[in-house]
């Protein structure tokens, strides 16, 4: 336990009333009066009692102590001094500032004091053991008696003790963090370790769980340099604060950068090498940088996530001496370098064709590709009879793939392979690949796909693997029968067209007709609806953020997150899905797919069929309003098994939006550097600022 004993003083100021925390019901309506030194103190507005506890107003007790009280409207904040010792009160807040003999404590208060009247009234069991003066509670008198010249010590409220980190510790990295507490708190269901600015009582959720004296890692950034408050709270269910412990902390973070999944010296022979980034304090992201110091040659990564990996996959050209570091970011795009790990690569040779498997039957088209980890100047496709053992080569470039329809002409047995040059000139030819064609004349309709709606002109086209003689389209509808033969290359649908159809090709080849599968679509021809906005464009912003900081008091989800994702799924909250045949608005903030509270809308999404990427309907859910969209955005987050590792971070941005990248939220590969870009632009971590 801290404890410090000052003269007393001013600072009963505060304690002035130290009732005893409950006043008896006998005395409940009658007034309360204030003696100190044995002189009756007036006040008005005069002391109330709320919840059990007596407030009284700081300015009336301390001009009768000889204080002087100060108020800084801006941050809500009371300064009190007498001497050498100092105090300041945040309203609303349980934390409490001591400074005696130039020497700084905190403490937390089961009660916070408050503004009644246009007036500071602060709750007497805020400084009741610190107020340095004798006070006791007159039950006859109804009166709080307070004695100046008896002395008293400073000690915690609570039996909670902070045991992880020492009062004014350096913190240079990645801390844990836990309490030890001697009895059991009534009703306690969750602790937050929060790192408050000393001045504005401010901060932020660096820590939180439902295991109270379990241990939890403190990963501190970069913008947390300098004095703080580290402050563990506890909770009840409801999230009124029980308990807690609070401590002056220095941040001041001495970078520690490791590579691992290399050694130093190793010798590095395999096809591909798995590296992740160790860092002792929370990045914005990491860039993986390899060089060759003997050729000179150099690779810098895009941004990664800093607890995801990346995979080096060493090519021929990087033979012999290999250098590698990490290098972390911090929100403002500052770079911290690790060291570099020295390695040797002697890669083997990998050549070989892909794509198709040995003895395979190709009836149909494949995509042919070269596996290989050295760079190539020229590249070929090559096909060899196996009766004749002719060649014959499918394609030729530089490098890239390429997709064979074998026709007719190509039936019987084959071996395919791949033939390369290197950028010294070369040659080298992978193993053959034996595989039985088919050679079945095959046509793939290439213009509609199932399920798509079609609103506007249609490009008639087929894929084939011979040379067609003629080619008609046959579009039927149907709920009539009714058909129709299409034989140029586009069709406009007509005003009378609307309806379900499907559609075939029907090609001529050597005598015979070749037909596709009937593709089943729709035919729209009436009124299209565009996405809407939710707001104003210049509004959004606001708009956003209030859902956002309601949904965070309710969740403990970062409101900065929340509030860059809304932004960056509706556009600035200029494209919110709406039904496209009847316009019905789907407040869907977030693009969920599937049916809510108010059904469904229908609007677009992709789909590929037979190669080609199509607009096919499908359902998103539908809300009443728009805070029932937010609402269930969390609920998706909160309870889905998936994003389990999100909801362990959930509190911080940044940690937060490479989380739902690694659950797989969005399949874009930047999707978490966006939101944290959006979250720096425009300040929105000041969404998630809190006070104890």
């Amino acid at each position: 336990m801290r404890k410090k004993v000052f003269s007393g003083i001013l600072i009963a100021i505060f304690l002035v009333i130290a009732l005893f925390n409950v006043v008896p019901r006998a005395y409940a309506d009658g007034p309360i009066r204030i003696i100190i030194d044995g002189k009756r103190v007036t006040s008005d507005p005069e002391p109330f009692i709320k919840n059990d506890r007596t407030f009284v107003p700081i300015r009336i007790i301390a001009e009768e102590l000889d204080a002087e009280v100060s108020w800084d409207n801006e941050k809500r904040i009371v300064h009190i001094s007498k001497d050498d010792m100092q105090v300041s009160l945040v309203i609303d807040s349980h934390l409490i500032e001591y400074t005696i003999d130039n020497e700084t404590i905190y403490n937390l208060s089961d009660v916070a004091p408050l503004i009644q009247d246009d007036r500071t009234f602060v709750p007497i069991r805020l400084v009741s053991n610190a107020l340095g003066v004798g006070i006791d509670w007159d039950n006859d008198k109804r009166a709080v008696v307070i004695n100046p010249k008896e002395k008293s010590s400073v000690e915690p409220f609570f039996d909670v003790s902070i045991s992880s980190v020492k009062p004014g510790q350096v913190i240079t990295g990645t801390s844990n963090l836990s309490i030890t507490t001697k009895s059991e708190i009534k009703g306690a269901a969750e602790i937050k370790y929060l790192l408050l600015n000393p001045d504005t009582k401010k901060g932020f959720v660096i820590a939180k769980g439902a295991n109270l004296t379990g241990s939890y890692k403190w990963i501190p950034a970069m913008e947390d340099s300098g004095s703080k408050v580290l402050v563990a709270a506890i909770y009840d269910k409801n999230g009124k604060f029980l308990a807690g412990d609070s401590i002056p902390v220095k941040v001041n973070i001495i970078p520690d950068i490791k590579l691992k999944g290399l050694t130093e010296g190793q010798l590095v022979t395999i096809d591909s090498v798995p590296l992740t980034a160790e860092l002792n304090f929370a990045a914005l992201y990491v860039k993986y940088e390899i060089i060759n110091p003997d050729t000179g040659a150099y690779y810098i990564s895009s941004e990664q996530d800093p607890l995801g990996s990346f995979t080096m996959v060493p090519e021929m050209e990087d033979n012999g001496n290999m250098s590698l570091r990490v290098i972390a970011y911090d929100t403002k795009g500052n770079p911290y370098y690790g060291p570099y790990t020295k390695v040797k690569v002697e890669a083997n040779r990998i050549f070989s064709l892909g794509g198709v498997s040995q003895n395979q039957t190709i009836d149909g088209s494949v995509t042919l590709r070269t596996v290989r980890n050295f760079r190539v100047s020229e590249t070929e496709y090559v096909v060899v009879d196996a009766n004749t053992g002719s060649e014959t080569v499918l394609y030729k470039a530089g490098y890239g793939n390429y997709t064979w329809f074998p026709g007719p002409d190509m039936a019987g047995s084959k071996q395919l392979y791949v033939r390369v040059k290197d950028a010294a000139g070369n040659t080298f030819v992978s193993n053959k690949i034996n595989v039985n064609v088919a050679g079945n004349p095959k046509v793939s309709l290439q213009s509609v796909a199932p399920g798509q709606v079609v609103t506007d002109t249609v490009n008639l086209k087929v894929g084939s693997n011979v040379t067609l003689d003629s080619v008609k389209y046959i579009l039927t509808n149907t709920d009539t029968g009714e058909q129709k033969v299409l034989t140029g290359q586009t069709f406009t649908p007509a005003a009378g067209d609307g309806g379900s159809w499907s559609l075939r090709a029907e090609s001529s080849y050597a005598g015979k007709v070749i037909k596709t599968e009937d593709v089943k679509f729709t035919i729209y021809t009436g009124k299209l609806y565009p996405a809407q906005a939710i707001i104003e464009k210049d509004k959004f912003l606001d708009f956003a953020s209030k859902l956002a900081v309601d949904a965070q008091k309710k969740s403990g989800m970062s409101a900065a997150l929340q509030t860059a994702q809304a932004i960056l799924e509706t556009g600035w909250g200029q494209s919110v899905p709406v039904d496209k045949y009847n316009g019905k608005f789907s407040y869907n903030m977030f693009g969920i797919k599937g049916s809510s509270t108010n059904g469904s809308v229908t609007s677009n999404t992709w789909e590929v069929y037979n190669g080609v990427s199509f607009r096919v309907d499908d359902s998103f859910r539908a809300y009443n309003n728009v805070n029932e969209a937010w609402d269930d955005h969390k609920d998706l987050l909160l309870t889905r098994d998936r994003y389990q590792p999100f909801r362990e971070v959930m509190y911080n941005s940044m940690q937060g939006a490479w989380a739902l990248k690694r659950c797989g939220y969005a399949t874009d590969p930047v999707y978490a550097i966006k939101l944290v870009n959006l979250i720096n632009s425009y300040d929105l971590n000041k969404l998630d600022e809190t006070g104890i």
